[in-house]
């Protein structure tokens, strides 16, 4: 069928009602977002972001309500999809942007695709990637990530990929949301080596929209985290350790998950795998840690400092 591009959407949205199909692949994707409250009456008050990309640049996709329970897990990062009645909307000028792992790509900020069940039904199909044409002209997802020796040399917020060997994983803890709030996020934290270092990644996860992977984070799983923010301040205490903390389009993913995903061809995750072969595993499995408090950032060693 005859179809559009991202770019040509952008200069012709508003003289059109109907749209032309598009043909793009996820390069990101969201945590599920609920917005529920008591005074609405919405069935599924869900939503997810994506970022989607096709040969012209990148664009954010918004899945609304009940599409969202049915489509959700189906979209990963690296997914074609074909979509038809969709509707453009002007973006929302408050949601979080994740960095894209080619900055040379061109992002169409001002407008969004939507994704509703009516008004008119989205028609979504996924493309699998062995029918996927190079002559489609769909970028690959690219990723950015670092090793631990890198890691100390990059400024706060700074967004990155990592991949590493679990040597820690905390037990769960909440924080609330706003102060007097019933609202909680949940969050554990986990230490991970990658042989470029004498110290290991320490990871803030927070609970992303897969409970699956969350709650099975073992000691000696390779862990992939992507999308991850650099926390580095030293203004307060000039001995603090940077750490890693995730973000809105964070995904999270271990041992069992890794087949298929795109980042398996990267350079750093190779370099990574061939030196866990040169490792023993009776030995890494004595340096590892489960459970337990784990107070960081840590605080001051004498009571003046504090």
């Amino acid at each position: 069928s005859k179809l559009t591009n991202l770019g040509h959407l952008e200069m012709t949205w508003r003289s059109r009602v109907r749209f032309h199909p598009l043909l793009v692949r996820i390069l990101h994707k969201s945590r599920l977002r609920y917005y529920g409250k008591p005074e609405k009456k919405v069935d599924m008050p869900y939503q997810a972001y994506f970022e989607v990309a096709d040969g012209s640049g990148m664009m954010s996709m918004v899945l609304w309500n009940s599409l969202c329970p049915e489509w959700y897990h189906s979209m990963k990062v690296g997914t074609v999809l074909l979509l038809d009645k969709y509707t453009i909307k002007t973006s929302y000028p408050f949601k979080t942007h994740p960095t894209p792992g080619d900055s040379q790509m061109k992002r169409f900020a001002t407008i969004e695709i939507s994704l509703n069940i009516r008004d008119p039904p989205t028609e979504i199909s996924i493309i699998p990637e062995e029918m996927v044409k190079p002559e489609w002209g769909l970028p690959e997802v690219k990723y950015r990530f670092i090793t631990r020796s890198e890691l100390d040399d990059l400024p706060n917020n700074h967004s990155c990929d990592v991949i590493g060997l679990v040597t820690f994983v905390g037990r769960a803890e909440r924080a609330r949301k706003k102060e007097h709030s019933e609202d909680f996020w949940l969050y554990r934290w986990a230490h991970a080596i990658d042989g470029t270092s004498d110290q290991p990644f320490i990871l803030e996860l927070f609970a992303t929209s897969q409970p699956d992977v969350f709650e099975h984070i073992h000691p000696m799983t390779y862990l992939v985290c992507t999308q991850m923010r650099v926390i580095q301040d030293l203004t307060e205490n000039p001995s603090s350790t940077v750490y890693l903390t995730t973000s809105n389009e964070s995904q999270i993913f271990i041992t069992g998950w890794h087949k298929g995903q795109p980042y398996t061809k990267d350079a750093k995750v190779k370099n990574f795998i061939q030196w866990m072969k040169s490792q023993s595993e009776a030995d890494q499995i004595e340096k590892t840690v489960i459970g337990g408090y784990y107070p960081f950032p840590r605080p001051p060693d004498s009571f003046l400092k504090y």
